[in-house]
């Protein structure tokens, strides 16, 4: 993050932080405004702001400085991380879908959001076959190089963050709440493996309660991150369906799993192929859709990130014992943002590299910092 970007970033939280700025509202005020920070005289609203509020129907323009002064003593946690629009750390499958969030809230490894991603969706109280297929698929994926994302409820959404941590791959949970707590609060030792092993992400800013409105919310997030999604067990009026016509929105491939005619958590799924979604019964038919070129070898991704260093030199060479910001790394080796944050995940895996607020250090090798 550049020093503009430090300056700029309470104005961005705050405006995100405002009742009734949603993505479409925040872009037309950088449209607006080539600085966030000019819609304040110090922490008050400007009068321009203020008619701009009233001009679009925000109802208020009331500052919650308070509250971006807990996003960002957050923040200064080594593994979590705000992400804005103008961020290179800002997933660039999710940009490029409609409706995507202004700010992200990550914890874990952020450079995992930049990884291929498939999506397992499903019912909260799912069969006892539904919830092992879960497993498997995502195990199965995960172990092709596959970044598992799903949204940490109940029943195929746990089943499949299982599936892809027993297969010792990575994996993404996207929450409908801040960070600074987990829903539901069971999942607690789950989520802290996930951080290890990947990462918690939200667009909702710290003290967020869950809400039934905010998982509709979170499921755009969940198929925009991901090059597909797969619906295991889905009834009929479900989040999972919601999901997947977010999906269908936003372009992404959708894969159901069908099931007997007599399971009422099928007829979503039924419903689904109807549409034109792929019936898939393997992890071989969803390998077979996916679009050529970004498919990984078969092996879970810990194994492939230990398989050779040398590859990562070049960027190693612009990473000293100092912190670096990610963007003065990309300015100097010359790889692309995709590029280097795919290679501090390998070295970060590897504990080559560790994160820390403001970029990175280089560490001992095998060491600790």
């Amino acid at each position: 993050m550049t020093n503009q970007q430090e300056l700029e970033l309470p104005y961005w939280l705050v405006i995100h932080r405002m009742r009734g700025i949603g993505p479409r509202r925040f872009a037309a005020l950088l449209q607006q405004e080539s600085s966030l920070s000019n819609c304040f005289n110090d922490r008050t609203p400007t009068r321009d702001f203020k008619q701009w509020c009233q001009q679009v129907g925000v109802p208020d323009a009331l500052p919650d400085w308070e509250g971006v002064a807990k996003d960002l003593a957050w923040a200064q946690s080594a593994d979590c991380k705000i992400l804005t629009w103008d961020s290179l750390d800002y997933p660039r499958q999710l940009k490029e879908s409609a409706g995507c969030p202004p700010v992200l809230f990550v914890k874990g490894k952020a450079q995992t959001l930049h990884l291929p991603q498939l999506a397992l969706v499903g019912s909260r109280q799912p069969t006892a076959q539904g919830q092992s297929n879960a497993h498997h698929f995502a195990f199965e994926l995960a172990k092709q190089g596959f970044t598992i994302t799903s949204g940490l409820a109940l029943g195929i959404d746990c089943a499949s963050h299982e599936g892809a941590l027993a297969a010792d791959g990575l994996t993404i949970a996207v929450l409908g709440n801040g960070l600074d707590r987990v829903y539901p609060a069971k999942h607690h030792a789950l989520a802290h493996r996930i951080c290890e092993q990947g990462a918690l992400v939200s667009e909702f800013p710290l003290g967020t309660q869950p809400r039934a409105e905010h998982f509709p919310q979170r499921n755009r997030i969940i198929s925009g991150l991901s090059l597909g999604i797969v619906v295991i067990e889905s009834a009929l009026k479900s989040g999972s369906l919601i999901t997947a016509n977010y999906a269908l929105e936003q372009g992404r491939e959708v894969y159901a799993l069908p099931g007997s005619i007599h399971n009422p958590l099928a007829k979503g799924c039924h419903q689904l192929i109807r549409q034109g979604a792929k019936c898939v019964d393997s992890v071989e038919h969803i390998l077979e859709e996916l679009p050529l070129g970004i498919k990984r070898e078969q092996a879970p991704p810990r194994q492939i990130l230990q398989q050779d260093l040398s590859l990562q030199e070049p960027l190693l060479a612009h990473i000293g014992m100092t912190v670096t910001p990610i963007d003065l790394m990309i300015d100097k080796s010359g790889l692309t943002a995709e590029t280097v944050s795919s290679m501090l995940l390998e070295l970060e895996l590897q504990g080559v590299v560790a994160s820390v607020p403001g970029g990175y250090i280089q560490v001992a090798r095998g060491g600790k910092a």
